[in-house]
């Protein structure tokens, strides 16, 4: 069985807590009139802004992460975003369940 995406963000949270991180997390909005994306969510800022922006404590850099269950797909309008902050420089990622032993060791300093 998949685990749920919020499950799997409230593990990340957890996690960034547990090692030093801060975390920014605007939560998607239901809108009456859908939107240039065919649905009618959306968070009211720029479309395809990675899910989770964390900053460390500690002085261990600032991370732009996407969550996706193991078999979710990350939408062109979110590759595009991701696509224009890693060549801006910033440190981003698709993290997935399958992934929380490395996402554990990135947050921890490893």
């Amino acid at each position: 069985m998949e685990m749920p995406e919020r499950l799997f963000q409230q593990q990340v949270i957890d996690l960034a807590n547990l090692y030093g991180w801060v975390v920014h997390h605007v939560p998607p909005m239901r809108y009456n009139t859908r939107n240039a994306l065919g649905n009618n969510w959306g968070t009211g800022g720029l479309a395809g802004m990675p899910d989770l922006t964390l900053i460390s404590l500690k002085e261990k850099g600032v991370i732009y992460a996407e969550l996706k269950t193991n078999s979710g797909k990350v939408a062109p309008h979110q590759v595009k975003v991701l696509s224009l902050l890693h060549r801006n420089g910033a440190e981003v990622y698709v993290w997935r369940p399958k992934d929380l032993e490395d996402i554990a060791k990135r947050l921890s300093g490893l």
